[in-house]
């Protein structure tokens, strides 16, 4: 296991938050969005799984990086939006438009770490 990059990890979830904000809100204002510093856990779980994988694999197959990034929003971020979005009666519209943005928003990430690898 390599070590985290714990400045990406830091960027990855600034970058996760742009692009929830602009899907969310429009153009980004600092005011009210405490709560994107919530992707600060989303982002270290994403390094740490990238630490585990090593640098050397991760130079042979930088493919990895959108793999591990995506997968963990297809298999777990987006099942519960949809869960969620059912038991409250979100409209499927909207559903499938936070599902868009949390894709994006965790490809971006992915894509973070590929850059600072």
């Amino acid at each position: 296991m390599g070590p985290v990059n714990w400045v990406a990890v830091v960027l990855a979830a600034a970058v996760a938050a742009f692009v929830l904000r602009l899907f969310w809100r429009g153009p980004v204002s600092f005011r009210g969005s405490w709560f994107y510093l919530l992707q600060i856990v989303p982002a270290a779980m994403l390094g740490h799984a990238l630490a585990r994988i090593g640098p050397d694999k991760l130079a042979l197959k930088p493919h990895l990086y959108a793999m591990q990034s995506s997968g963990l929003a297809l298999a777990i971020v987006i099942p519960a939006l949809w869960m969620a979005g059912a038991r409250h009666g979100t409209p499927s519209r909207e559903t499938w438009r936070d599902s868009a943005a949390f894709l994006l928003a965790y490809l971006a990430m992915g894509g973070v770490f590929w850059l600072l690898g």
